[in-house]
This record gives C-alpha cells, structure tokens and sequence, in this order.
C-alpha cells in the first residue's frame, strides 16, 4: 500500500509528530511509511513476536487493548487493518486515546465492497460469492471500514475526517511467483480448503460450499491456462478509510 499516493494520509499531520505509535504493526510496512513521512521515531507494536523480527527501529510486544505506555506518550497513534480483527474495537480505540496526546488514525478497510475484474468471465461473481461466504462466518466486523468514525465517536474522540484509499492488486504477465501460486490454489481449491470452517460457521451449508468449490476449482484452472498463454489479467481494489480523530 501507499505506493502510489499517500494523500490519505494528509490529516495525521505527520510532518508535525515528534513521537508516533503503530499499533498491530506486523512487519512494518506502514511503519515505514509513517517515518519516512514524519522523519521522526515510530515504535511499532505487535502482540507476535516472530512478526515483530522484521521491523526496522523500535518494537514492542504487547496487547492494543492494554498498551505498556504511560498516558500522552505519544502525539500519534495510528493502526492499519487493526480494528476489522478485534471483538471490541471501540475498547482498543480508548486506549489508543488514552497514550495519545493529539492524535489518533485507523486506516481500515471494507472487505464487504471489495471488487475484482478478471479476463476470466466467472471470476468476478465467485469471487463475490466466496467473500460473502466467508464474511457471513468471521466473528469480527470485517467491513469496519467507513464506519470506524462511529468507534471514535463512542471512545470519546472528535472526528477530523475520513478519506479514501482504494488498494489495486494487480496481476499481469509476467506474473511473478506469488501470482503463479495463487494460481494453482484455485485450481486445485486449496485456498477456499483454508477458509472452509470460517465459512461453515456461517449461514452456508456443506452442500453450497461444495458445489462453489468445484465451480472455483473450474475457474483456476482457466486462469492457469490464461497464464500459460500470458493473458490472464486480474486486478483486484480494496477499500480503505484513514479516519482521524482528535484527543
């Protein structure tokens, strides 16, 4: 993300943060952009370790819903794709306030409108089909995305804003290793294999999985041959919302 543009960015004022927490940092990637738009240190926190190895600059391991920092440790904090995996993140967004003495960001994404445009004709509506399977089954608000402002609003934050950010995944030839093996995972279902309890626990039954499993596995195999041809094109856009709050 934040290849293209970073004007979503704008109202975290990043140029102003002397001091800035990333929390669920992962392995890094938006810390990186928020120091090189701020200049400054960011901490980086993770509740995994092993993620944590592959974090420039200061970590810290620890919970977002009980942050080791003293009150206004900070005069930002800030989270990427946090707040969609959490089962109160209205509690999360307090703490958040609490070590912050300016700011606080979330930029989270809606997984309920993502859209895909694929030069193989079922591709799109499977895709469709499989994503409202699995979301019907996650137990955590995994469209958060342009609603995160009520979580603000309930922790006691003044909004600032919200602006959008749509991701594009693209794939076109020459496809790279990574696109080649997601390839073969929707030819043989190995990937819809993965998410078969999160989707079951929703309203879908076997039956239906089933019969979108064998369908899936059909259209893997037109995109392998696709690729075999070098024609095969996907581009994929995610929706994200950078929602800033003040303290």
């Amino acid at each position: 993300m934040w290849a293209d543009s970073r004007e979503a960015l704008v109202d975290l004022e990043l140029g102003e943060c002397d001091r800035i927490l990333d929390v669920g940092c992962g392995t890094g990637e938006l810390t990186r952009v928020l120091r090189e738009e701020s200049g400054g240190p960011v901490v980086g926190l993770d509740a995994d370790a092993t993620l944590l190895e592959s974090v420039a600059g200061p970590v810290v391991r620890g919970d977002a819903t009980r942050l080791p920092f003293a009150d206004d440790a900070f005069d930002l904090v800030v989270c990427q794709a946090l707040l969609i995996n959490l089962p109160d993140p209205e509690a999360a967004v307090r703490e958040f306030a609490r070590v912050a003495s300016d700011r606080v960001a979330a930029v989270e994404p809606d997984n309920g409108a993502v859209s895909v445009e694929s030069t193989v004709e079922s591709e799109p509506a499977l895709a469709r089909r499989a994503r409202r399977y699995f979301l019907d089954g996650v137990e955590t608000d995994v469209t958060l995305g342009g609603d995160a402002a009520e979580v603000f609003e309930s922790a006691g934050l003044s909004v600032v804003s919200t602006r959008r950010y749509d991701q594009r995944r693209t794939v076109e030839p020459p496809y790279d290793e990574t696109a080649v093996s997601t390839a073969r995972r929707k030819a043989t279902g190995e990937g819809l294999a993965s998410d078969r309890e999160t989707i079951l626990a929703g309203a879908t039954t076997p039956e239906e999985y089933d019969a979108l499993r064998e369908r899936w596995r059909a259209m893997g195999r037109t995109v392998v041959d696709q690729m075999q041809r070098s024609a095969y094109e996907r581009v994929e856009t995610v929706p994200f919302f950078v929602t800033v709050g003040r303290v």
